[in-house]
């Protein structure tokens, strides 16, 4: 009696053959459309779903149960209501016959069939327990633990081989049978993890779309080797592009997909990824090679790799580089105006280490020039090598004692550089209470060079400089709330002043180098700052005092924010007399007022807008505004407006609308007031149906530093459930519409993230 329990999970494999590509596929699928009834609804006798903590399916009972029992020891029959269950399985069937000696077996009428991941309905199964040879006749099945759905003349099981004469799949409700994919026979090997289907055919509605002879496929998360889906562009400045990538499962814990690409105005490229995986580590190598460009008539080619090998529990190695062949690689063929606009490609490679108290790390970094309208002589300072350490720790109840230092060796090809090292000793108090701060801190700085000979000969002949300072900050804050009502609704309404006090003497630093540093931009962030610059090449001096205050009303029955102000200046209380090149001093006054703002209006409209204002010169230094608003059905609408003196005007416009639940117009269009001309356009259609959707896009945008513009037109299929073939328009539209998808709206770092030691910056102090 145990051959039906057998039999059914190998029929699952059979099932589930054609839907195991869809695996790879891991775009968000929308299935709103879909209707919520089941296609086989399930069965009332079956036992509830599996619990992780159950017992596995071989180690539990079978039970057995039938309205009569007739025949003999070893041939019985059980008719009427016959159901076999063990664990989430369940057979259910009119009549059973079993030969306990031969090993024949016979379910017929009404055979029904459920566990966690399928459910099966059959006109008959038979076959032999000994042999392990099974067939079902007249099967359609319904997969539970993700969409699809189908059904097959019948199943030859022998073993881990099955056969599945004239089958079917679509993840399609069958009222709405937009696509389906039908297969004359299909092979199956479910110790090799792969089947072979013949003479498939995929229908769109009653159309034959497409058909395939022969074809392999993966039946379960093993990879297999072959073909992934292409994918098809055209523009002006590649022509029709046409990309095939080719999938090479090379060993458990490796792979490579090589990516043909032909494109009709420039020639064939090889495009690869190799993908590395072991206990310690993982890493991806992209390589790209086409013999002869016809529109620059040379050879391209790119390498790429970024990976991490983790040493023990405190240190990790880990190296991003980059190298392309030329100056124009980047512009060529690159589709986002952050490539576009990128001068260098950055190199970096180094041991990290994190700690209870401190980070550290010995890292060297490289820059390639990838502008061509620039030459080496603009690319910055190559760090070979630099090394710097971190420590913090409490000192009792209200004291912290920490060091910053880092030593550095710069070196250029076009200019002469130096070493510089850094350190910075502080000790801070932590004193405050619940509603208010006060958190003095005491640090000094010094900074000390090794320059080449040409390079102090320029800067006053002096090989060994050095500056030594200290720098005194009070950083204090009171928090005030109340509850207040607005309308019908309840808030928490705060009040948050904070003042921030620096003073650092003036030491003259012309004599030092330019390596690493340069002003900030000045923003919120830089009221509270200890510093102006970026790097160590410049301590700024500074008799100064901030004074800011925020506000915030918060809803109370969800925590969410209806309205955050801030505003906040700097008074200078004296001239500020260290400069950069090309830095205008900081005198004596009032820094531009910085203030920023966000309102919610309801749910579905939002509000926001940052502005500085000198009064010193009465002119604006930076204006922002933005506006979101969500409509029903997973629409949005933003329209930003962004200025800054001197820099930029830009507007930008860009919308998901839901003309109904099938049908959607997306469209941005990115503007510079500045320069009267367009960054990008885009106007595109979806239509969205249960199981497939369709998008089309037209594009135009800024291909290189000229700024002449490019024309593309994308078209994607997405067979939900099965795969995508196409453009890639989805990357497109997420990056031109913030809230494409709405869960990108609210995207916070993961909160298992390690900070990357590097990024610390010691201008700060905590």
């Amino acid at each position: 009696m145990r051959a039906p329990l057998r039999l059914l999970p190998l029929s699952l494999s059979i099932a589930v053959c054609l839907p195991g590509t869809a695996i790879a596929d891991d775009k968000p699928l929308n299935w709103a459309l879909c209707p919520a009834g089941d296609v086989i609804p399930p069965f009332n006798e079956a036992p509830p779903s599996a619990q992780p903590g159950d017992p596995a399916r071989d180690q539990q009972p079978t039970v057995i149960e039938g309205d009569q029992q007739s025949g003999t020891r070893t041939t019985p029959q059980i008719q009427g209501n016959v159901a076999l269950t063990r664990g989430d399985q369940f057979l259910g069937t009119d009549e059973i016959r079993m030969d306990t000696e031969t090993g024949d077996y016979m379910a017929r009428g009404n055979v029904r069939y459920q566990d966690s991941g399928i459910r099966i309905v059959a006109d008959r199964a038979e076959g032999n327990q000994n042999t392990d040879i099974h067939t079902i006749s007249d099967i359609q099945y319904q997969l539970v633990d993700r969409r699809g759905n189908g059904g097959a003349d019948s199943i030859r099981l022998t073993g881990p081989l099955g056969r599945m004469q004239r089958s079917t799949y679509s993840t399609c409700d069958p009222s709405q049978q937009l696509w389906e994919l039908r297969a004359q026979q299909i092979d199956v090997d479910s110790d090799e993890g792969f089947g072979v289907a013949r003479n498939a055919v995929l229908r769109l509605g009653n159309i034959p779309f497409l058909y395939v002879p022969w074809f392999k496929f993966p039946i379960d998360d093993r990879r297999q080797t072959g073909l992934l889906y292409p994918a098809v562009s055209m523009s002006s400045r590649n022509g029709f592009d046409y990309r095939q990538p080719i999938y090479l499962n090379l060993a458990p814990n490796y792979d490579m997909t090589l990516m043909p690409r032909w494109m009709s105005k420039r020639g064939l490229m090889l495009d690869s990824e190799f993908r590395y995986l072991y206990e310690g580590g993982r890493g991806v190598v992209n390589a790209a090679y086409m013999p002869n460009d016809d529109l620059r008539d040379r050879d391209r080619g790119r390498f790429l790799f970024s990976g991490y090998h983790n040493i023990d529990e405190h240190w990790q190695a880990r190296a991003n580089l980059g190298w392309v062949s030329d100056t124009r690689y980047v512009e060529d063929f690159a589709n986002r105006l952050a490539g576009i606009s990128a001068s260098y490609l950055q190199s970096t490679a180094g041991i990290y280490g994190v700690g209870a108290y401190w980070t550290a790390g010995a890292m060297a970094e490289h820059f390639q020039l990838t502008d061509y309208t620039l030459t080496d002589d603009n690319l910055p300072y190559s760090r070979l090598p630099r090394v710097y350490v971190n420590w913090e720790r409490p000192l009792g109840q209200w004291l912290d004692a920490g060091v910053w230092a880092e030593a550095v060796h710069f070196q250029h090809s076009e200019r002469p550089g130096g070493s510089r090292f850094d350190v910075k000793p502080y000790i801070a108090a932590r004193i405050g209470g619940p509603a208010w701060y006060v958190n003095p801190t005491l640090a000094w700085r010094y900074t000390s060079y090794q320059l080449d000979d040409d390079l102090a000969q320029t800067l006053g002949g002096d090989t060994s400089p050095a500056r030594s300072m200290p720098i005194t900050t009070l950083d204090a804050g009171m928090y005030f709330d109340r509850d207040t009502t607005v309308g019908d609704t309840d808030y928490l309404h705060t009040l948050e002043p904070r003042l921030f006090y620096l003073n650092a003497p003036y030491r003259e630093q012309d004599g030092l180098p330019l390596f690493d540093t340069r002003p900030f931009t000045f923003s919120w962030g830089q009221l509270f700052r200890d510093n102006r610059y970026s790097g160590a090449d410049r301590q700024t001096d500074a008799n100064q005092l901030t004074v800011a205050l925020s506000t915030r009303l918060i809803r109370q029955a969800d925590g969410r924010e209806k309205l955050s102000a801030s505003i906040g200046q700097i008074r200078y209380f004296e001239d500020s007399r260290v400069v950069a090149p090309g830095e205008l001093p900081v005198e004596e006054g009032k820094s531009a007022w910085v203030a920023d703002g966000n309102y919610a209006i309801n749910d579905r409209w939002n509000l926001g807008a940052s502005y500085q204002w000198d009064p010193k010169f009465r002119r604006e230094d930076l204006a922002s505004v933005r506006a979101r608003y969500l409509w029903p059905g997973d629409g949005v609408v933003n329209v930003g407006y962004r200025y800054r003196r001197d820099l930029l005007e830009q507007a930008d416009f860009n919308f998901l609308y839901p003309i109904n639940p099938v049908w959607s117009v997306v469209g941005r269009y990115y503007y510079s007031i500045d320069d009267d001309k367009l960054l990008e356009a885009v106007a595109g259609v979806q239509w969205d149906s249960c199981c497939l959707a369709v998008r089309a896009l037209a594009r135009r945008y800024v291909r290189n530093r000229e700024g002449e513009l490019d024309n593309s037109i994308q078209f994607e299929f997405v067979l939900k459930g099965l795969g995508s073939a196409g453009q890639d328009t989805e990357r497109t539209l997420r990056r031109a519409i913030l809230g494409y998808y709405r869960d990108d709206l609210y995207l916070v770092p993961p909160s298992n993230t390690t900070p990357d030691p590097d990024a610390y910056d010691p201008n700060i102090i905590p």
